[in-house]
Protein backbone atom coordinates (compact mmCIF):
# COMPACT_ATOMS: atom_id res chain seq x y z
CA UNK A 1 0.00 0.00 0.00
CA UNK A 2 1.05 3.53 -0.59
CA UNK A 3 1.34 6.16 2.11
CA UNK A 4 -1.60 8.01 0.53
CA UNK A 5 -3.83 4.93 0.62
CA UNK A 6 -2.77 4.19 4.21
CA UNK A 7 -3.71 7.75 5.18
CA UNK A 8 -7.04 7.48 3.34
CA UNK A 9 -7.88 4.20 5.06
CA UNK A 10 -7.12 5.73 8.48
CA UNK A 11 -8.77 9.11 7.90
CA UNK A 12 -11.80 10.05 9.97
CA UNK A 13 -12.89 12.73 7.47
CA UNK A 14 -16.43 12.04 6.29
CA UNK A 15 -15.62 11.56 2.55
CA UNK A 16 -13.25 8.73 3.49
CA UNK A 17 -15.74 7.23 5.93
CA UNK A 18 -18.37 7.23 3.17
CA UNK A 19 -15.88 5.75 0.70
CA UNK A 20 -15.04 2.93 3.10
CA UNK A 21 -18.74 2.28 3.65
CA UNK A 22 -19.23 1.97 -0.12
CA UNK A 23 -16.18 -0.26 -0.41
CA UNK A 24 -17.71 -2.72 2.08
CA UNK A 25 -20.52 -3.30 -0.44
CA UNK A 26 -17.96 -4.79 -2.82
CA UNK A 27 -15.98 -7.03 -0.48
CA UNK A 28 -16.92 -10.06 -2.59
CA UNK A 29 -15.56 -8.38 -5.72
CA UNK A 30 -16.12 -5.45 -8.04
CA UNK A 31 -19.62 -4.71 -9.33
CA UNK A 32 -20.82 -6.74 -12.31
CA UNK A 33 -20.68 -3.70 -14.58
CA UNK A 34 -16.98 -3.26 -13.72
CA UNK A 35 -17.22 0.17 -12.10
CA UNK A 36 -18.93 2.09 -9.31
CA UNK A 37 -21.24 4.80 -10.61
CA UNK A 38 -21.45 8.14 -8.81
CA UNK A 39 -24.22 10.56 -9.76
CA UNK A 40 -24.84 14.20 -9.02
CA UNK A 41 -26.96 16.94 -10.47
CA UNK A 42 -28.40 20.38 -10.10
CA UNK A 43 -31.22 22.52 -11.39
CA UNK A 44 -30.27 25.50 -13.54
CA UNK A 45 -33.09 27.77 -12.36
CA UNK A 46 -32.06 30.90 -10.55
CA UNK A 47 -28.59 32.13 -9.79
CA UNK A 48 -25.87 29.68 -8.77
CA UNK A 49 -25.52 29.36 -5.00
CA UNK A 50 -23.59 27.37 -2.42
CA UNK A 51 -26.11 24.52 -2.57
CA UNK A 52 -25.48 24.06 -6.29
CA UNK A 53 -21.74 23.86 -5.67
CA UNK A 54 -22.16 21.69 -2.57
CA UNK A 55 -24.10 18.94 -4.33
CA UNK A 56 -21.40 18.45 -6.96
CA UNK A 57 -18.52 18.96 -4.50
CA UNK A 58 -19.77 16.35 -2.00
CA UNK A 59 -20.16 13.69 -4.68
CA UNK A 60 -16.74 14.50 -6.12
CA UNK A 61 -15.06 14.34 -2.70
CA UNK A 62 -16.52 10.91 -1.94
CA UNK A 63 -15.61 9.65 -5.42
CA UNK A 64 -12.00 10.81 -5.06
CA UNK A 65 -11.80 9.25 -1.59
CA UNK A 66 -13.17 6.00 -3.02
CA UNK A 67 -10.50 6.11 -5.75
CA UNK A 68 -7.84 6.31 -3.01
CA UNK A 69 -9.13 3.41 -0.90
CA UNK A 70 -10.05 1.09 -3.79
CA UNK A 71 -8.81 -0.16 -7.14
CA UNK A 72 -12.39 -0.46 -8.45
CA UNK A 73 -12.87 1.96 -11.38
CA UNK A 74 -15.44 4.74 -10.98
CA UNK A 75 -17.57 6.80 -13.33
CA UNK A 76 -19.30 10.10 -12.65
CA UNK A 77 -22.60 11.14 -14.21
CA UNK A 78 -23.57 14.77 -13.72
CA UNK A 79 -26.93 15.95 -14.94
CA UNK A 80 -28.73 19.25 -15.11
CA UNK A 81 -32.47 19.05 -14.58
CA UNK A 82 -34.22 21.72 -16.62
CA UNK A 83 -37.63 20.94 -15.12
CA UNK A 84 -37.96 23.00 -11.95
CA UNK A 85 -40.99 21.70 -10.04
CA UNK A 86 -41.51 25.08 -8.41
CA UNK A 87 -41.78 26.93 -11.70
CA UNK A 88 -44.51 26.97 -14.34
CA UNK A 89 -45.43 23.56 -15.79
CA UNK A 90 -44.48 23.49 -19.49
CA UNK A 91 -47.23 23.25 -22.13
Amino acid sequence: MTAMRDAALASKAWPFEEARRLLRRYEAGPPEKGHVLFQTGYGPSGLPHIGTFGEVARTTMVRRAFDLVSDVPTKLVCFSDDMDGLRKVPD
